[in-house]
């Protein structure tokens, strides 16, 4: 079981971005993509996740088997996609409790409820994990929250939401190295072989915490290059302009 992506093309207003992404991202793996500013990463994701600034023209999004190009972005969500932003929203006079409840609640059959207690002892035990402070549970969604707060709310809603696959769009921007630790760590804990993970990123120091099986180079709207955490390293140490195709 995976997500599928073939020959995708996808454009904003009149500008193509991702001009024939071809990707698969099984269950039970990591993948990451680098590239430098402008190549169509952030877009990939939130194209899969469906934002609505974004016209996929040409291409297909299978995830287990079923389309969801034709799926809106709550949808998409249900079916278990979930995208943690680079710049998280605020959401104000939203508790972080009431919103992560009524995100599950909304998964539930019709009828259906929480437990409360069940909820609050499984939302404690994962902000636990993530070194949140139980005060974050009655305060405004990322409102006033510093971008470390911001980055490990969004684990935490992860982590509530158990979705099938998770897309991390520079999780890492913004965090210092014991944030950064954190986070990972977050991350890290919601590996198994039921879930998949795209994580979008600049640095290798991301990937130091957070280990990928296979490493994408994205550039110009496609994927150029493809291989193990032994890429990575090779970005780190030469950049990308040994990987940039001469005609471009």
């Amino acid at each position: 079981m995976s997500i599928i992506i073939k020959d995708l093309h996808a454009k904003i207003g009149d500008a193509e971005i991702l001009k024939g992404v071809n990707l698969e991202i099984p269950k039970g793996e990591v993948h990451a993509i680098m590239g430098v500013n402008g190549s169509g990463k952030s877009t990939l994701s939130k194209v899969i996740a469906g934002h609505e600034d974004y016209e996929v023209t040409s291409g297909s999004i299978e995830m287990d088997g079923q389309d969801i190009l034709e799926m809106d972005v709550d949808e998409r969500s249900r079916e278990g996609v979930f995208l943690a932003f680079q710049y998280p929203m605020e959401i104000p006079g939203v508790s972080n409790a009431n919103f992560i409840r009524a995100a599950l609640n909304a998964r539930l059959p019709e009828g259906e409820e929480l437990d409360a207690v069940a909820y609050y002892k499984n939302l404690y035990s994962k902000m636990d994990g993530l070194e949140m402070d139980r005060k974050f549970t009655a305060r405004a969604v990322n409102e006033g929250f510093s971008g470390g707060e911001k980055k490990r709310n969004e684990i935490l809603q992860m982590a509530m939401l158990e979705p099938k696959y998770c897309i991390l769009d520079e999780t890492d921007s913004g965090l210092d190295i014991d944030a950064l630790k954190i986070v990972s760590r977050g991350v890290n804990s919601l590996r198994t072989e039921d879930r998949g993970f795209l994580i979008i990123t600049h640095y290798q120091r991301l990937l130091n915490y957070i280990k990928p099986d296979v490493v994408h180079v994205m550039y110009d709207g496609q994927i150029i290059k493809s291989g193990g955490p032994e890429l990575a390293l090779e970005l780190e140490e030469q950049g990308y302009d040994h990987l940039i195709p001469a005609t471009a």
